[in-house]
């Protein structure tokens, strides 16, 4: 299927690896030109060449920014040069690591304020700073998508990731409400929710249980894996695939939506 991507614009916040990654790669191969983003330059200069190497893409497809997506005015800037490198903005992933594990007693104040200024204000601020440059894209008739990055555990809560639920949920919130405000425009907006997926985050998450527990880590991953339909846990390029498409035309009637890519992991019904 051409997913009629081909000289898009697209920022992919959190691309240094990962997810985010992924979801770059997939979109250079569609054809689009693509800002990478993270807050360390060595990280995403290194991200720039990978994805160069892996696709094929001509290099000037592929332009790579420092910026902390904790700091308003590094997403302000990152914005403006994405959209005058490329002449426009069409696409905008909001991405970015994920906060610590814990329990309850193990969080103080700050660590709640900075989980949700790492996972729901910087989505905000993201899509406050893109929405000028996608209005203008979908004013002169061009496709424009937002897609949030969250997780199952908006869905379905996690245990030892309080600071994530609560995060993840404020931005399905934000998600729905964006997309009614910005429908008339001609800009989808939707989120999606990956489940147990194969990148260094579950490495370290699975690090973390084991410290915390002492539960072997090739037991701790087999549970996850049997928590899904599809006992398995999932790929990059699968959820990077789905992410595609709901950021391409193709899916130009889908907004508001929640898509869950976890191999059947939640278990409720809608």
């Amino acid at each position: 299927m051409d997913l009629r991507l081909n000289d898009a614009s697209a920022f992919v916040a959190g691309s240094s690896s990962g997810l985010g990654r992924a979801i770059a790669r997939q979109l250079l191969i569609e054809g689009c030109r693509v800002t990478i983003c993270s807050r360390d330059r060595d990280r995403i200069e290194t991200a720039r060449t990978w994805l160069i190497d892996e696709t094929g893409c001509p290099a000037e497809n592929v332009h790579a920014i420092s910026c902390d997506v904790t700091i308003e005015a590094d997403i302000t800037r990152a914005m403006q040069e994405a959209a005058s490198t490329f002449g426009e903005l069409n696409l905008l992933v909001t991405n970015a690591g994920g906060p610590p594990t814990g329990q309850i007693d193990d969080l103080d104040a700050q660590s709640w304020r900075n989980a949700l200024e790492l996972n729901l204000m910087s989505t905000i601020n993201l899509c406050r700073a893109a929405l000028p440059y996608l209005r203008k894209a979908a004013g002169s008739g061009k496709h424009a998508s937002i897609l949030m990055i969250t997780s199952l555990s908006a869905k379905q809560p996690i245990p030892s990731l309080y600071l994530s639920n609560v995060a993840r949920a404020g931005v399905q919130g934000f998600a729905k409400s964006l997309s009614e405000e910005v429908g008339a425009d001609g800009i989808t907006v939707n989120t999606i929710l990956p489940g147990y997926t194969r990148t260094d985050r579950l490495s370290h998450l699975s690090e973390s249980l084991n410290e915390r527990h002492g539960t072997p880590i090739e037991q701790i991953e087999a549970g996850w894996a049997s928590s899904s339909a599809l006992k398995r846990i999932g790929t990059e390029d699968e959820f990077a695939a789905a992410s595609t498409f709901l950021l391409s035309p193709r899916a130009g009637f889908i907004t508001g939506v929640a898509l869950v890519v976890d191999g059947g992991a939640v278990k409720s019904l809608l």
